[in-house]
């Protein structure tokens, strides 16, 4: 979303974004029962007392402190700034990978080539005090995966993540590119050492970071860094890490989402590699090259990413048909020919909130359904 969009949207949407005790899930429960961000605070303060807290209801009835409308006004300008940008849940371009997640971010800030996240990634990994022989595997394994097209995604920490972002960046400008995704707002650089790393991220790849400007780096934003990094890709490689690791939530975060779990053995005597030997004996691929990447996902039925040489073409998504039985069968069942609510789509499926809401972000995204302006959901073009 840019700055050229309704201000007012835009506004309702970085607002939200910086409500205390508003975690991503509850607002997206939040937007699926009013609408709009605009219209979560146009609504009745008993209206909203019924999904939260009756103090952060009755403070959202009222207008921002003085020191979230200078947040506000401060994301505006930096949304003014050449290649910035806003993607929200009700954007088209909102990556549908991300909605596998109980959780989507509502919003991603994101500074480059939003493109990028388009393309078909794979998540390169690994310690923050990794050995030398450890960063140079993650360079070279992430140079030859984004020659072969593929987006190499990571989180920018010390260590692996940095030698991955740097080996994506050095397969050149016709690669496959890289994804930085931060624990920190966007316009903050942690560790501070990256950041000639991130300046050259954000000109030949991109950054993307859920949090509001400004936001310093806390212990728990990076587990939830992490399972935007595993929702991107299509598979996680591991390249050093210690029995307790944060690469192996982000491993145990893309097996749940099924995705591919790939690790380098190591020494048996390196405590850098005993997170990677647990995760080859829990299942993970063990592998010595990135052809053995290549190859596993070949045989998952990924082939090679979209717009490499000989690459199979995508089927156009113009009609897609969800398979009979299907989460998305039923659900365009329940839905029928005629406008339905939430509420009503919860009592006809008899399914929790988490996965209706699941099920119709990956149905709009589609282009099979689409929200109404009073928030109810319809079959597109009906």
């Amino acid at each position: 979303m840019s700055p050229t969009a309704d201000e007012h949207e835009l506004r309702a949407w970085i607002r939200l974004g910086l409500e205390p005790g508003l975690g991503a899930a509850r607002i997206r429960d939040l937007l699926a029962v009013f609408g709009m961000p605009q219209d979560i605070y146009a609504a009745s303060t008993g209206s909203l007392a019924r999904h939260l807290d009756p103090g952060l209801a009755t403070s959202m009835r009222q207008a921002p402190d003085q020191a979230t409308q200078t947040a506000i006004d401060k994301a505006l300008d930096w949304l003014h700034q050449p290649g910035h940008r806003l993607l929200t849940l009700a954007d088209p371009e909102y990556p549908a990978a991300l909605l596998a997640l109980h959780d989507p971010p509502p919003m991603l800030y994101l500074n480059g080539r939003p493109d990028l996240l388009q393309r078909p990634a794979i998540a390169v990994v690994g310690a923050r005090s990794a050995t030398v022989g450890g960063m140079d595997n993650a360079r070279a394994f992430a140079r030859h995966l984004a020659q072969q097209g593929w987006c190499i995604v990571s989180g920018l920490a010390s260590g692996i993540d940095a030698a991955a972002h740097e080996g994506a960046l050095e397969a050149g400008p016709d690669a496959g590119g890289t994804i930085a995704v931060l624990g920190t707002g966007i316009d903050i650089v942690y560790p501070a050492r990256n950041r000639a790393l991130a300046h050259r991220t954000a000109q030949h790849g991109l950054l993307v970071s859920e949090f509001p400007l400004g936001a310093r780096a806390l212990p728990f934003f990076f587990p939830m860094r992490n399972r935007i990094v595993a929702a991107l890709s299509r598979g996680v490689l591991v390249v050093e890490a210690a029995r307790q690791s944060g690469s192996l939530i982000t491993a145990r975060l893309a097996s749940e989402l099924g995705r591919e779990v790939f690790a380098i053995p190591g020494s048996i005597h390196s405590p850098l590699s005993r997170g990677c030997h647990a995760l080859i004996r829990q299942g993970a691929k063990l592998v010595e090259s990135s052809e053995d990447i290549l190859e596993e996902l070949r045989q998952s039925g990924f082939g090679r990413p979209l717009g490499s040489d000989n690459a199979p073409r995508a089927p156009t998504p113009a009609t897609p048909a969800p398979p009979p039985g299907s989460d998305a069968d039923i659900l365009l069942r329940a839905l029928g020919h005629d406008p339905a609510s939430v509420d009503a789509l919860l009592t006809r499926t008899g399914w929790d909130i988490a996965r209706l809401n699941g099920q119709l972000g990956m149905l709009e995204v589609s282009g099979l359904i689409e929200r109404l302006a009073d928030g109810r959901f319809a079959r597109a073009g009906a």
